[in-house]
């Protein structure tokens, strides 16, 4: 029976990590591991150790204390190894705008002396083929993204990094970035990934960490964090006349009031729906329309780190 080593098992260990800036406290003693083929998500608000930690794990910045191994080796020890099997896509990719796609894929193969990279297979992984003679200055934001993530592939690296891929796309242009990331993980890729849209870690990732104050507060798959963290039902009654909210609440519940005469109510059971609908029935009260949702990942993180998504990071960049 062939036995896995702990390199097969976990590509990145990070062991009682810590990084202090003088007085400040940027990562407290955090630990978690990435386990090879998979898509990591690392969550948090600004300024929670976000890009901190992941500048630690890429060797770009040294821990004050711990211990941080990927592919099996010392992060501190071995970075000219280390920096030759990663790839990374850094906010805000930019290149040479007057070379094409194709050209510029070209120019980063040999830069990262890549002499075998097989640019028509990146060009075809990142949905670019219809633009590979297409010059970097004409490209939108979401294909400049695209071309990015396959120059962080250049090297065929075993681990593949990526902030904010999506920050400032429009949500279509999102959406196509998502179908390449699809693409790698279908390929086997591990991909580490951080990111503050929700709806993204919940599409793509296999194991989410929610980090708050240089701590992680929870991680666990997308499906595990909602049913720990958020186990109702939120039920949204839309257009409701005046006595509504009144019969709801003195049926125990706690209703919430919304935009445009609606109210909002969190429920533990199925069964409770139907009651609070049967009693405002019964009352002679009304409602336009009703929706009933399972909460998602979004309303994990916002209870968890006590702080607003910004969907805007464009005036600055997450630490």
């Amino acid at each position: 029976m062939q036995i896995l080593t702990k390199e097969a098992e976990h590509v990145i260990d990070v062991e009682k990590l810590t990084k202090r800036y003088g007085d400040l406290l940027a990562v407290n003693d955090i630990s978690f591991t990435v386990r090879k083929g998979e898509v990591f998500a690392f969550l948090g608000p600004n300024g929670a150790g976000k890009t901190t930690t992941v500048e630690i794990i890429e060797t770009i910045r040294t821990p004050t204390s711990g211990k941080v191994s990927l592919l099996g080796m010392d992060v501190t020890k071995k970075k000219r190894k280390i920096v030759r099997r990663i790839g990374v896509l850094p906010q805000e990719f930019s290149s040479f705008d007057r070379i094409t796609v194709r050209e510029t894929i070209q120019y980063y193969s040999r830069l990262f002396n890549c002499r075998n990279a097989d640019i028509d297979g990146l060009i075809e992984l990142a949905n670019l083929k219809d633009k590979s003679k297409e010059q970097f200055k004409n490209l939108s934001g979401g294909l400049k993204q695209r071309l990015g993530i396959a120059i962080a592939l250049v090297n065929n690296p075993d681990v593949v990094f990526l902030d904010e891929p999506t920050t400032g796309l429009d949500p279509r242009a999102r959406r196509e970035v998502w179908d390449v990331l699809l693409g790698l993980k279908k390929k086997g890729k591990t991909v580490f990934l951080t990111t503050h849209y929700m709806e993204e870690a919940e599409l793509l990732a296999d194991t989410v960490a929610i980090i708050s104050r240089g701590s992680i507060v929870a991680m666990g798959s997308p499906e595990e964090l909602i049913e720990r963290n958020a186990n109702y039902l939120a039920l949204t009654l839309q257009s409701v006349d005046e006595k509504v909210f009144e019969i709801v609440q003195k049926m125990g519940f706690e209703p919430v009031k919304a935009n445009h005469n609606n109210i909002k109510v969190r429920v533990q059971h199925p069964d409770d729906v139907q009651k609070i609908l049967n009693t405002i029935k019964d009352a002679g009260a009304s409602f336009l329309s009703l929706d009933v949702r399972k909460p998602n990942l979004e309303e994990v993180f916002l209870k968890l780190t006590g702080a607003a998504l910004r969907e805007d990071l464009a005036g600055g960049v997450a630490q």
